[in-house]
């Protein structure tokens, strides 16, 4: 009887827990949100000569909207004004954001197959599934993982940058394994923290905008992965 008794979770872990649960379905909803966003954009414009044409026709355009992203990210949601702006704000910022990027990864309907982006797509959300999971209920600490993925996207960036002026079909290929591993454990590791950063003590506003800066980084996680399985697994069309 005793064990019994022991077993029975305590009012406050069942609140604790459904709290969790909710606030993490409000980041996966809106990490959801983002990406078909991305995606009607991307196949909106790369399907539409005249948007093409603005978007992708001139360097100076194509340029400000592929940087666009980074800033917003940098300069526009630091912890300081985020703490700032209303949940509206700082999700019209993600919206904005997610938007952006559909709007640059067009090129890749030009590119590759529709029959590839959906095959890798597909791969990429249950490799994600999976290692979102993991991080969710792996009692394992994964920040010194975290760390290492965080220097290996560092390392990425640096050779991406190479490679640029090398033009390298083996570089590249490393890169893409490279990147693989790096976003894979990246979500496992992003994941791990929204879900210990939670806590029902900082009230309701603090919480949404936590879980749209949750949604954010699941969400570049995932479309990395999905760009380097692609530069993998797609047939390109030339």
């Amino acid at each position: 009887m005793q064990n019994q008794r022991h077993a029975v979770p305590r009012s406050g872990e069942r609140v604790i827990d459904s709290g969790l649960r909710a606030h993490f379905q409000r980041v996966y909803n809106m990490m959801a949100i983002g990406l078909v966003l991305t995606g009607v954009l991307a196949y909106a414009v790369a399907t539409t000569p005249v948007l093409l044409q603005i978007f992708m026709g001139n360097p100076i355009v194509m340029w400000t909207v592929f940087l666009a992203p980074l800033g917003i990210m940098f300069f526009g949601l630091t912890p300081s004004k985020i703490h700032r702006m209303s949940v509206g704000m700082v999700a019209a910022l993600y919206l904005l954001i997610t938007g952006l990027m559909g709007i640059s990864l067009s090129s890749i309907f030009l590119v590759y197959q529709i029959g590839d982006i959906a095959r890798v797509f597909f791969i990429t959300a249950a490799m994600f599934s999976a290692t979102s999971i993991y991080g969710y209920t792996t009692r394992k600490d994964l920040t010194s993982m975290g760390s290492m993925m965080f220097m290996g996207l560092i390392g990425i960036v640096l050779a991406s940058i190479v490679n640029i002026f090398m033009k390298s079909t083996m570089m590249d290929f490393a890169i893409s394994v490279i990147g693989v591993i790096v976003f894979t454990g990246l979500t496992a590791w992003d994941t791990q923290r929204i879900k210990e950063s939670y806590s029902s003590a900082y009230g309701h506003e603090s919480n949404m905008k936590m879980a749209v800066m949750g949604a954010l980084n699941l969400y570049l996680d995932f479309i990395n992965l999905f760009l380097m399985l692609l530069r993998l697994m797609g047939n390109n069309r030339n």
